[in-house]
This record gives structure tokens, C-alpha cells and sequence, in this order.
């Protein structure tokens, strides 16, 4: 969630233990315990009043949406297909052009 690596924490432990003191560490881990359970239990209340999880859902079904309308708008596939078809009647037709006229 924060993107907190070890070294970081390790750091932020023996500064909060020298500012804090050994004998109040335990209290003020539990307040911020406390603190980020609330902060979190607020924040999904606030999402839920605001409909986050509908708006993601719509805009995941619009996404879907989009990429399944570009699959069906692209057209290389038919150009790959029609690219072959003319190169095939043009082949046919510069051999019938150049045929030997004496042969039948």
C-alpha cells in the first residue's frame, strides 16, 4: 500500500523508539493500529456512499466494451485476405497474358 520497503522500516522503528521511549512504544503502535483500522473503515464507507465500486464496474464494462469494438473494427485481417485474393487474379491474369499462343 505504501511501498515500504524494509531498510525504510527498520528506520522509522528506531526513530519512533528513541522519540517514543521503550515503555510507551506498545500504546502508540496500538493507537496507529486504531488510527489506520478507522482511516480504512472510512474511507470504504466514503467509497460506498459515492458508488466507487459501481463507477468501477461501469467503466470496466465500457472498457471491455471498446476492446471488443476495436477487435470487431479491425479490418486487417480482411485486407490480409483481399491482398491475396489480388495477388492470386493477377497472377492468373499475367499468365493467361503471356501464354504461349501456339499452345492450347
Amino acid at each position: 500500500m505504501f511501498n515500504i520497503g524494509f531498510a525504510e522500516l527498520l528506520l522509522v522503528l528506531v526513530i519512533a523508539y528513541v522519540i517514543v521511549g521503550p515503555k510507551d512504544l506498545p500504546k502508540v503502535a496500538r493507537w496507529l493500529g486504531r488510527m489506520v483500522k478507522r482511516m480504512r473503515r472510512l474511507i470504504q464507507e466514503v467509497k460506498e456512499e459515492i458508488g466507487w465500486n459501481e463507477m468501477m464496474s461501469e467503466t470496466e464494462d465500457i472498457r471491455k466494451d471498446i476492446d471488443q469494438t476495436l477487435k470487431e473494427a479491425d479490418v486487417t485481417q480482411d485486407i490480409r485476405e483481399a491482398t491475396k485474393e489480388l495477388n492470386k487474379n493477377i497472377g492468373e491474369a499475367k499468365r493467361e497474358t503471356f501464354k504461349d499462343p501456339t499452345s492450347k
